[in-house]
C-alpha cells in the first residue's frame, strides 16, 4: 500500500494545482501509480488525466519521463506546469542542439521532475539511450495518448510499437498508459503492446456533462456556422473539415465576414502551423477550421465550442474532438453538420486502405452513420458505445431538447415504398428520392418517367425524404444491402404498410430556427471582463496562453465569490499556493476596486468544498447553483431569492431542479406529496420523460411547471 495517506494527497493536490477534491478516477489511479502498480487509466477529454501522473511526479523522488505525441501538446504541458511553479521541460526536433543539450545536464542534476519526450526518440535498441534513461533516475514512466499504439484505434501511430522495451529495460519501473477514448478492443491492445505487468485498469465515466451535442441537416451548413460564430464573437472555437482545401474556403469566408479566423492542416509548413497554433492558444485568433490534424496537442481550456462542417470517420474520433471543447467545465456546444454525402465520400477513401484496415474502418463509419441519423438521445448513444449505461434522456442534446411530435406518416411511407417496388428493388435512396420527386436528370430511366409514382413526392424536401428512409430502415420496414451500392427492399412489415393492413406514427423533431445557443453564465460580467484584462497583461509578460495563468472557471469563481484576501482566495478552485503567491495580488487589488466602487462585499461564504462524486455520471454543480441551493437551505424563498441574485425565478427554480436530481435537495420541500404522487403516476403512465408540456396538458392549471420540472427530476433519479 502506498505510503501517502488520501490526507496528503489532497493537500498535495492544493497546494501544486489548486484543486480541492480529486475528479472522477484521479485518485484510485494515483494510489495505484504510487504502489508502483502498471496503470491504464481510460479518462474523458478535459477530466484531469495529466494530474495522474503530474501529481505522482511531485511525490516520487526521481523523475517521471511522459511519452508524449506531439510537439505543441509538450510545450503546452510543460508551460501549464511551469505556471504552477513545477520543473518541467521537453525534449524535441523544435529545440537546437544547445536547447537540448541544457535540458539534458539539467535533467541529469535532478532539478527537472518530468520530462516529456517524443516516442521517436525512443529507439528499440539503443545501449546509449538506455544508459541515459537510467541515469536520470526514473522513478515512473507515463504513456499519454496511449490509444496511438493499437492499430484498432482510430489514430494508430507505428512509432509507439517500440515502447514495450521500456517495460523491457525498466522492469522495476511503473508505467501509466492514459488515454480518452479507446473500446474494448483497443483497450487489450494497449496492455499486450506495452507489456504491462497485471495493470490496474481504471475506467471513468466517458459523460462530458458540460458538453451539448447537437447534429443537424447540412444544409447551408456554411451561413449556420457564421451566424453562431457571430453571435458568439468573443468565444473560442474550432471547426473541423475533411480536406485541407475546405479548411482554407471556410476560414477565408470566415475572415472576409469579420471573423478573427485561421486555418490549419498538415500540408502547411511547419513553422506556420505552429504560429497558427500558438495565436489560438493566445486568442490572437479566435476560430481555427481545420483537419483533424489539430487538436491532439492542444490543451486549452476556454475553447466554448467544437463543429464539424464534414463528418468524422469515427465515434472515437468525435467524441475525443468534441472533448477538445469545455475542458473548463465550463458549458459548451459540440455542432455537427451531416449529410449522407459525406458518408459515401468516406467510404471511397476507406476503399483505398489495407483490406484488414479497410474492414475496421467501414465498420467504425456505419456506426458513425447510424449514430448521426439515431432518433434519441445523443449523449446516450456515445456512452453506450464506450459500454457505458446512461438513461434515454439527457436534456442536453438536439433531441432531448426538442419539442416531439408524433405524426402519421402512412400516406408519405406508402409514396416512398411503393416507388420502391415500382423501380424493381434494385436502386438505393438517392436514386428513389430523385424518382419520387420527379427529378429530370438522365439518371432516371425513361421507363420510370412513365409510372405513375414518378414525380408524387414533389410535396416534401429532398432531405425530409431521407428523413423517412432512415425511419424506415432504423424501425426495420425496410432492408439495407451491404457492399458498395446499397439498395432497399420491402421486407414483411413494410408489405403491411404498403397495403394498408398497419398504420405508421413516427415521433419526429420540430424544427428549430437556431442550431444551439450557449447558456450565459451567471456572474458580474463587467468583473469578469476585467479580471480577463488583468490575466491577459499577465500572460503577455510572460508569453504564455491566458488560461496557463488561471482558466476562465476560475475567473468566474472570482467574479461570483468576490474574495477579498489570500486566505478567501485559496477557496477559488485553480488558485493553488504558488498560484497564489505569484498572481493573486493583482486579482484581489481588482476585485476590491470593482467591489468599493459597486459597494459589494465577500461571498466566499457561499463556497463550499465539493464533496466527492459519489457516481462517475453524476454532473457536477456550478458555482451559482451552489450559491442558490445555500441560500434555499437557510430558509430564503425562491422568489426573494431571485431578487437578491438578480435572476429570473424560473433561473433559480433551474439551480434547485438540479439538486433534486442529484438528490441533495428534498422533492417535498417543493412539492407536496399529493401532488408528487400525482405527478410520478402521469409520467409513469404515458411514459413521457422528455418534454414538460404533454404532462402540464394531462396534469391541468393546478400544476405548475415548476412542480412538474421537479416531479419529473426526481422520477428519473428515482427510475435510474
Amino acid at each position: 500500500m502506498s505510503t501517502y495517506s488520501r490526507e496528503k494527497l489532497h493537500q498535495a493536490l492544493k497546494h501544486f494545482f489548486g484543486y480541492d477534491e480529486f475528479r472522477l478516477t484521479q485518485l484510485p489511479i494515483i494510489e495505484s501509480v504510487l504502489n508502483a502498480e502498471d496503470t491504464l487509466a481510460i479518462m474523458p477529454t478535459g477530466a484531469g488525466k495529466s494530474i495522474c501522473y503530474q501529481l505522482p511526479a511531485m511525490l516520487l523522488p526521481g523523475i517521471t519521463i511522459v511519452v508524449s505525441p506531439l510537439i505543441a501538446l509538450m510545450k503546452d504541458q510543460v508551460d501549464a506546469l511551469v505556471a504552477n511553479g513545477i520543473y518541467a521541460a521537453f525534449l524535441n526536433s523544435s529545440q537546437s542542439n544547445e536547447e537540448q543539450s541544457r535540458v539534458i545536464k539539467d535533467a541529469q542534476a535532478g532539478n527537472i521532475k518530468l520530462l516529456y519526450i517524443a516516442p521517436e526518440r525512443i529507439p528499440a535498441n539503443s545501449e546509449s539511450f538506455f544508459i541515459f534513461l537510467r541515469s536520470l533516475n526514473p522513478s515512473l514512466f507515463a504513456i499519454d495518448e496511449a490509444h496511438c499504439i493499437s492499430s484498432w484505434g482510430h489514430d494508430f501511430r507505428p512509432e509507439y510499437l517500440k515502447l514495450a522495451v521500456l517495460k523491457k529495460q525498466f522492469p522495476g519501473i511503473p508505467v501509466i498508459a492514459l488515454t480518452a477514448s479507446a473500446d474494448t478492443v483497443t483497450q487489450k491492445d494497449i496492455v499486450v503492446r506495452l507489456a504491462l505487468h497485471q495493470p490496474q485498469i481504471f475506467i471513468s465515466s466517458f459523460n462530458r456533462p458540460n458538453i451539448y451535442y447537437f447534429i443537424q441537416p447540412k444544409r447551408d451548413a456554411f451561413g449556420h456556422i457564421l451566424e453562431y460564430v457571430q453571435k458568439h464573437k468573443d468565444d473560442c472555437g474550432i471547426i473541423y473539415a475533411l480536406s485541407r482545401a475546405s479548411t482554407e474556403e471556410i476560414a477565408g469566408r470566415l475572415h472576409k465576414a469579420g471573423v478573427k479566423a485561421a486555418y490549419y492542416h498538415a500540408g502547411m509548413d511547419s513553422g506556420e502551423r505552429s504560429r497558427v497554433q500558438e495565436a489560438f492558444q493566445r486568442d490572437t485568433y479566435k476560430v481555427i477550421v481545420a483537419t483533424i490534424a489539430f487538436g491532439m496537442g492542444i490543451d486549452k481550456s476556454n475553447v466554448r465550442y467544437v463543429m464539424h462542417h464534414d463528418v468524422s470517420k469515427n465515434i472515437e474520433g468525435y467524441y475525443q474532438e468534441t472533448g477538445r471543447a469545455g475542458r473548463d467545465g465550463l458549458r459548451s456546444d459540440a455542432i455537427l453538420f451531416y449529410s449522407v454525402g459525406d458518408i459515401i465520400k468516406l467510404r471511397r477513401f476507406i476503399q483505398n486502405d489495407d483490406p484488414k484496415q479497410a474492414a475496421i474502418s467501414q465498420k467504425k463509419l456505419q456506426l458513425m452513420q447510424e449514430f448521426c441519423e439515431h432518433e434519441g438521445c445523443r449523449r446516450q448513444y456515445l456512452m453506450q458505445y464506450f459500454g457505458e449505461e446512461f438513461p434515454a434522456y439527457c436534456g442536453s442534446c438536439d433531441y432531448c431538447m426538442s419539442s416531439l411530435e408524433e405524426k402519421d406518416a402512412t400516406v408519405d411511407a406508402q409514396k416512398l415504398l411503393s416507388a420502391i417496388v415500382r423501380t424493381g428493388e434494385r436502386y438505393g435512396a438517392g436514386y428513389v428520392i430523385d424518382f419520387l420527386r420527379g427529378s429530370a436528370s438522365e439518371k432516371i430511366q425513361p421507363a420510370h418517367k412513365e409510372l405513375k409514382t414518378y414525380g408524387i413526392g414533389k410535396h416534401l424536401k429532398k432531405e425530409e425524404w431521407q428523413w423517412m428512409v432512415q425511419q424506415l430502415v432504423y424501425h426495420k420496414f425496410l432492408d439495407k444491402s451491404d457492399g458498395e451500392y446499397v439498395t432497399l427492399k420491402l421486407n414483411e412489415k413494410g408489405w403491411k404498410i404498403l397495403k394498408g393492413e398497419s398504420e405508421l406514427k413516427l415521433v419526429m423533431k420540430k424544427e428549430k430556427e437556431q442550431i444551439a445557443e450557449l447558456a450565459e453564465q451567471e456572474y458580474d460580467k463587467q468583473l469578469f471582463n476585467d479580471l480577463r484584462s488583468v490575466r491577459a497583461d499577465m500572460a503577455e509578460r510572460e508569453h504564455v496562453p491566458a488560461y496557463n495563468i488561471v482558466p476562465d472557471n476560475a475567473l468566474i469563481e472570482l467574479a461570483t465569490y468576490l474574495p477579498e484576501n489570500f486566505d478567501e482566495l485559496k477557496h477559488i478552485s485553480g488558485f493553488g499556493d504558488y498560484k497564489i503567491s505569484k498572481y493573486g495580488a493583482n486579482f484581489l487589488r481588482v476585485i476590491k476596486q470593482y467591489a468599493a466602487e459597486h459597494n459589494l462585499v465577500s461571498k466566499i461564504h457561499f463556497k463550499k468544498p465539493k464533496k466527492e462524486k459519489k457516481a462517475p455520471v453524476k454532473a457536477t454543480a456550478s458555482a451559482t447553483q451552489m450559491a442558490s441551493l445555500e441560500m434555499f437551505r437557510e430558509g430564503i424563498g425562491v422568489p426573494e431569492i431571485a431578487v437578491l441574485r438578480g435572476f429570473t425565478t424560473a433561473t433559480i427554480d433551474n439551480h434547485l431542479a438540479f439538486f433534486v436530481a442529484s438528490g441533495e435537495l428534498d422533492i417535498h420541500k417543493l412539492v407536496s406529496k399529493p401532488k408528487l404522487e400525482k405527478i410520478l403516476a402521469i409520467i409513469k403512465s404515458t411514459g413521457q420523460t422528455s418534454a414538460l408540456k404533454p404532462l402540464k396538458d394531462l396534469l391541468g392549471d393546478n400544476y405548475s411547471y415548476t412542480e412538474i420540472k421537479m416531479g419529473l427530476e426526481y422520477y428519473k433519479r428515482s427510475s435510474v
